[in-house]
């Protein structure tokens, strides 16, 4: 899986886009290779785990905070990880990500002010919001986005080597 996690990472790097055929062609691979290997019960964990981390990523999907391919590409790693493995995935690709974010902002990659804007209407019931939007970086800049494969990448290493988060 390792090789399809570099490529889909560097595509995302450079070109800010997740290919169709390489995150569903990924997806339908791994489900083939869970139910070679696990049987049904394999392929019914990887297709329950797939879905429910895509399902991760609807929401801010439809708010526009990531992208159809984040969404593939996670359903994706889920269905790899499996049932078992899902929740550590979440929460290290979680994680993952702010840690992307903040190091893109740290390096000047990232421009902090659509996240300013987001918290002030949020939190702030005084801030303007039309006065606000009017100062903010097209959504289509490249200092507004973030290549969210990079966390889902580091997620899914996360839950394949690390232990097991623990049960309570």
């Amino acid at each position: 899986m390792s090789p399809w996690l570099v490529v889909l990472c560097w595509r995302d790097c450079r070109e800010r886009r997740l290919p169709n055929a390489w995150t569903l062609g990924g997806l339908g691979l791994i489900l083939a290779w869970r139910l070679v290997m696990g049987g049904l019960p394999g392929f019914l964990s990887g297709v329950a785990a797939g879905f429910l981390a895509g399902a991760f990523l609807l929401l801010p999907f439809l708010l526009r905070g990531a992208g159809g391919g984040d969404v593939k590409m996670l359903a994706a790693c889920g269905a790899f990880v499996g049932w078992e493995r899902l929740l550590p995935l979440l929460v290290y690709t979680a994680f993952a990500g702010l840690g992307v974010a903040v190091g893109m902002w740290l390096f000047g990659r990232l421009d902090g002010r659509r996240v300013a804007h987001y918290g002030r209407c949020l939190f702030d019931w005084r801030y303007d919001r039309a006065a606000g939007r009017t100062g903010l970086p097209p959504a289509e800049s490249e200092r507004v986005r973030v290549p969210f494969s990079l966390a889902i990448a580091l997620g899914a290493w996360g839950a394949i080597l690390l232990p097991a988060i623990p049960r309570v």
